[in-house]
């Protein structure tokens, strides 16, 4: 984000981010995501909220919905496409609070939620985030 950024971030330019951060994923993966959307929400939903066991919107910042590729490959017949959701309230929050850079933090949850779509676990994930540090 430009220094001179005065406004917090709207859904687009937070989208922007997100295109920018799938672009810089390795080929391998990025190969793989052609058929996932990524939708930018202000907060998960109050189902979605209840469904994780979460009390305080704020908590989450980004979501995957959908099969990961370890299920199914095709698509049954009125079923949606996979979905990265990022949650632009929670991301600024969190943005503010750790004075990590917004492009660092979401390219962290994309990287994240893109690991749920090839079937990753959180500890799979963390342990692959541990070993590139």
């Amino acid at each position: 984000m430009s220094g001179g950024q005065t406004l917090a971030p709207d859904a687009a330019a937070i989208e922007r981010l997100a295109d920018a951060a799938v672009a810089a994923l390795p080929e391998r993966f990025r190969r793989h995501l052609d058929g996932v959307v990524v939708r930018i929400e202000d907060f998960a939903d109050e189902e979605t909220l209840g469904a994780l066991g979460i009390e305080d919107p704020f908590e989450l910042t980004g979501l995957y919905s959908g099969r990961s590729m370890r299920e199914e490959s095709s698509l049954a017949s009125g079923e949606m496409r996979p979905m990265i959701h990022l949650y632009r309230r929670p991301l600024l929050d969190e943005w503010v609070d750790t004075g990590v850079t917004l492009e660092a933090l979401i390219t962290h949850v994309i990287v994240h939620e893109v690991g749920h779509h090839f079937g990753l676990s959180d500890a799979e994930m963390h342990a692959i985030e541990e070993q590139a540090s």
